[in-house]
């Protein structure tokens, strides 16, 4: 693979997270209360929480995490799959 496919991956991964993200809670907004909306509004956080040092006039803080739901793993799904079959 080139540089070029590699950072358009990673590019659409992250992509595909964010936006199947935002769908999943959208969608489940507007679900009645159930498993369906249950499925669409779950998710789950990896990665480190926020952390503030502050020292007077500066403050910094340190953390990254993901929230991951059912529609984002899907997306991440489809776009590995049509990378698999546009690319390779």
């Amino acid at each position: 693979m080139r540089r070029n496919e590699i950072t358009f991956l990673i590019f659409s991964l992250l992509l595909a997270a964010i936006v199947g993200g935002l769908v999943g809670d959208v969608i489940g907004g507007f679900l009645p209360e159930g498993s369906a909306r249950t499925l669409f509004k779950k998710n789950i956080q990896v990665g480190v929480e926020p952390t503030t040092a502050d020292f007077f006039s500066i403050s910094f803080t340190i953390g990254f995490m993901f929230k991951i739901n059912f529609v984002s793993v899907l997306f991440l799904v489809m776009v590995l799959i049509y990378f698999r079959w546009w690319y390779i």
